[in-house]
């Protein structure tokens, strides 16, 4: 196929990067309807209001779009969309059916955009895709953007906010490798934020962020660790791209193999209360606590250089940050006098950054309520989960498990967050092991009873899990509580 259909129907279209694509289809003149067996429920009303006010059709997840007028060209799914889908059962002999990421080709190239800047990591994508769309809407570009979260920038009376078309010169994507479909898709910028542990081990994953950067057309920003890292991954063809790299750390050097090095440095927190960082020798105010907010800034600030920008306002262009829907949003004030944050963190790295965020607005004791997304990843995590939650947490602190979040299809329902927790808890008793305290809640109730009882002035209630979006309306409950 090497056009989008006029027609497309998308089996799961109330995902974030479903309903993005979606729009994006609508925006360029394609008819668009979708199932969705979480559409109906408040969480997601701002994504389907959106789609229904720019003209998408929704209907129930039961295959029953096919028996009204008109067939679609072709069925759009993702990698989460599973073979026993009614819209897969169901469809018409025939049928096309397109992955998310080629679709998501075929849609950029009717875009027709100059510079397709896509941002690929393990931890931040979501957070620098909407900054460096955000910078360069200050910075008059009139960007477009597909982000894996509702930007507040970007949002309107009928956009969600993760789509925006923009004026045809920027197109900022954020970078999928859950999948690897970020390989599916035509770049002509890219940056590569970090390596963590999601989804594939370390070495996969700089075979895959290697063939991205292989792939990628004209210039590409990286992390230095990043870079480091992957260099058995980058052959010779690589050198065809003008790279930078960023930093946080103090020791690495102004150039590595030729290649400069942004830094940011001196991150603090002022009297005032704002956190500051030295971004290429300039003062920046940053949006948010953390140091992975200092590495997101910088990355973008080098972004934005390497796009010909001018320092000074690029420098200014990154400080005027409006965020993203559940990244580390304040959520309210308990009645007992203690914070409550919400945020999308749901493996190892992006659970640190987050603690650690916490821990620079606390002046009490962090109390963390985490909702993994599903068996598999709690199990994948679960070791390094301990060993870096041990290195992290305070003996005051306290680390919570709520159920682990179940959207359907084939699972093992292994293991649960009460064995996770009591694995770590009798590590803690053993011998060398610290005294931390880890509890696993039956439900959302019994946490909340907790938080009430236990929670104090100068705490901070952090809400952390990805892919239900309930949480959102959880912290804010707590936060009225």
């Amino acid at each position: 196929m090497d056009k989008l259909p006029d027609s497309l129907h998308f089996a799961g279209i109330g995902g974030i990067g479903m309903s993005g694509l979606a729009q994006m289809a609508l925006a360029l003149g394609h008819e668009v309807s979708g199932s969705d067996r979480a559409y109906g429920k408040e969480e997601n009303k701002a994504l389907f209001d959106a789609l229904i006010a720019q003209n998408a059709k929704i209907y129930p997840q039961d295959g029953s779009r096919y028996e009204e007028g008109e067939q679609p060209g072709a069925i759009v799914y993702s990698t989460a969309v599973e073979k026993t889908n009614p819209d897969f059962e169901k469809a018409p002999s025939g049928m096309e059916f397109l992955h998310r990421s080629q679709a998501m080709s075929l849609a950029i190239n009717e875009l027709k955009c100059e510079n397709n800047f896509a941002v690929a990591g393990t931890c931040g994508k979501t957070s620098c895709t909407a900054l460096l769309a955000e910078a360069l809407k200050v910075l008059g570009a009139d960007p477009g953007v597909l982000c894996g979260g509702l930007v507040n920038a970007f949002k309107t009376e009928k956009m969600a906010g993760n789509f925006a078309k923009g004026a045809g010169k920027y197109f900022v994507i954020e970078a999928d490798e859950s999948d690897k479909s970020l390989l599916n898709y035509p770049v002509d910028a890219a940056m590569v934020l970090n390596i963590g542990t999601d989804h594939y081990s370390r070495e996969e994953l700089c075979e895959v962020f290697g063939r991205f950067l292989i792939q990628t057309k004209h210039i590409a920003v990286v992390q230095d660790e990043a870079y480091l890292e992957m260099k058995s991954h980058l052959p010779p063809p690589v050198g065809h791209l003008e790279k930078m790299l960023f930093s946080t750390n103090g020791n690495t050097p102004s150039s590595i193999d030729g290649i400069k090095v942004i830094k940011a440095l001196d991150y603090q927190k002022e009297r005032s209360g704002v956190f500051t960082v030295k971004i290429d020798g300039m003062r920046a105010i940053l949006p948010a606590p953390g140091l992975y907010t200092a590495a997101n800034a910088c990355a973008v600030y080098t972004a934005l250089l390497l796009l010909g920008f001018a320092p000074k306002d690029a420098i200014e262009a990154v400080q005027d940050f409006h965020g993203v829907w559940r990244r580390f949003d304040l959520a309210g004030r308990m009645a007992n006098g203690a914070k409550v944050y919400d945020d999308y963190a749901h493996n190892v790295e992006k659970i640190l950054s987050c603690l650690s965020a916490a821990k620079e607005v606390a002046s009490g004791r962090v109390i963390a309520l985490f909702q993994p997304h599903g068996f598999a990843p709690l199990s994948f995590m679960r070791e390094e989960l301990f060993a870096k939650l041990e290195n992290t947490l305070s003996s005051m602190d306290v680390f919570g498990f709520l159920p682990v979040y179940y959207a359907g299809g084939s699972a093992s329902f292994t293991p649960t967050s009460d064995e996770v927790a009591l694995s770590y808890i009798q590590k803690t008793n053993s011998p060398g092991g610290r005294m931390n305290n880890f509890l696993s809640f039956s439900d959302r109730n019994s946490a909340r009873d907790y938080v009430r009882k236990n929670g104090k002035e100068g705490d901070v209630v952090l809400v952390m899990g990805a892919r239900d979006n309930s949480l959102s309306f959880y912290a804010k409950e707590l936060a009225d509580s």
